[in-house]
């Protein structure tokens, strides 16, 4: 099995604890000091002669303070629970993956194109990774684009495969086998480092993420730094990794996978209606 770890960044701040034995001795003299001050000047108040009595001054009006806003929710995108037979451990998840899969792309495609490992673990981690700046391959259940990157506008051309299948891809029912199997995404989310966190909710964020992603009129402009590429507009280049994955697949391309996105999305706003 494969090491599965999250960024530092998603940790919880601890604060460090204080020593309890010194309170005690902190409490008795801040009490002393308090009623050293109150005898002091109440000393100088008896012995300075009498003042004549002032006005009292209106009160000033009480304005109550603004509500607090609204919490966040806990989850804001709920999964209906299911009634399907029991599911398996995570571990052995990747045989009911691998045959929903293969119902949804077809036998060639699913060949082609997916990583057949780890496939619950691997799709929750690129998830997660799409919005932050990096998307490591390693995690990533898709097979590489075949043939070799250029920066020319025929790179559009080495996607036509992934966005063809995803294109065929029924929505309603990928939300549904999803919605079914939504237990063990959770779980990997968790192992992944986020106990508590709602991994649809995260899904969502992702899926936004995308939809968000800048559509320039024109290609924009890549340099090869070292090994890898990179926009030569630092705006681009400070983008989240999905959003630099659809600006390098070319703005048709970007626009089909941003259109069965809302789909997607649309299928699984609905499912959380339903709980």
């Amino acid at each position: 099995m494969e090491s599965w770890s999250a960024s530092d960044d998603e940790r919880p701040y601890v604060r460090a604890e204080r020593k309890a034995a010194s309170w005690p001795w902190l409490v008795a003299a801040a009490v002393v000091l308090a009623i050293g001050v109150a005898a002091y000047f109440q000393l100088l108040q008896d012995l300075r002669p009498a003042a004549p009595a002032a006005t009292p001054a209106a009160p000033e009006p009480i304005t109550q303070a603004p509500p607090p806003p609204p919490a966040e929710p806990a989850v804001r995108h709920p999964v209906p629970e299911a009634a399907a037979p029991s599911l398996p451990t995570l571990d052995n998840s990747d045989s009911l993956a691998r045959e929903s899969l293969v119902d949804l792309l077809g036998r060639r495609a699913f060949d082609e194109l997916v990583l057949p490992a780890h496939l619950v673990r691997r799709i929750v981690a690129t998830v997660d990774n799409l919005p932050r700046r990096t998307a490591p391959r390693l995690v990533i259940p898709l097979a590489s684009v075949p043939g070799a990157f250029t920066t020319a506008a025929e790179n559009q051309a080495r996607y036509a495969p992934f966005i063809r299948v995803l294109e065929a891809i029924d929505s309603q029912a990928l939300v549904q086998r999803y919605v079914r199997a939504y237990p063990l995404f959770q779980r990997a989310y968790e192992e992944l480092g986020f106990p508590g966190k709602y991994f649809n909710d995260r899904l969502m964020q992702a899926i936004d993420d995308l939809l968000a992603a800048p559509e320039p009129a024109i290609p924009p402009l890549l340099v090869q730094s070292k090994v890898l590429y990179e926009f030569v507009d630092p705006e681009l280049e400070a983008r989240s990794a999905g959003q630099k994955i659809l600006l390098r697949m070319g703005i048709d391309n970007a626009h089909r996978v941003k259109a069965k996105l809302r789909e997607i999305r649309s299928e699984l706003v609905a499912a959380s209606r339903q709980r």
